[in-house]
């Protein structure tokens, strides 16, 4: 009898790991992994997550251009220097990313329509050497 009981409760934990919600990720397709681009669609409403990357030696970002469709458009921007830096978008009502340390991200959020704005990493003097670059919104 004890060992039903043990493959009864064996067989039912099995089964309850198996299962989880039938719901999609938010994303709309598969999870996020490491591999993903450096642009993914963002979820309802249009909008994307785009990324760019500190540069480890001077005040610059990795790219200067970046493009997001319309909508709730996010900057992620690794920083992989000893230099703290952030991200921001010269946007009404932005959210600007927190100023992080070396091996950190920055995330700054807007809800943008289409147009041209400015991404820049307002640390210090940062900008000001150079640090920012063109957020196009298609």
């Amino acid at each position: 009898m004890r060992r039903l009981t043990i493959v009864l409760v064996l067989g039912t934990l099995a089964v309850a790991g198996c299962g989880g919600d039938d719901e999609e990720p938010a994303s709309g397709g598969s999870a996020a992994t490491p591999e993903a681009t450096a642009t993914e669609a963002a979820s309802g409403g249009g909008g994307e997550k785009v990324a760019l990357a500190a540069d480890a030696s001077a005040l610059k970002f990795d790219k200067t251009e970046l493009t997001a469709a319309a909508g709730k458009v996010t900057i992620s921007m690794d920083n992989p220097s000893d230099i703290p830096h952030n991200v921001v978008i010269d946007a009404p009502d932005a959210k600007a990313g927190e100023t992080v340390g070396k091996g950190e991200k920055s995330v700054a959020s807007a809800d943008l329509k289409a147009g041209e704005y400015t991404y820049y990493c307002a640390v210090g003097s940062h900008r000001g050497a150079g640090m920012e670059g063109k957020l196009t919104v298609e």
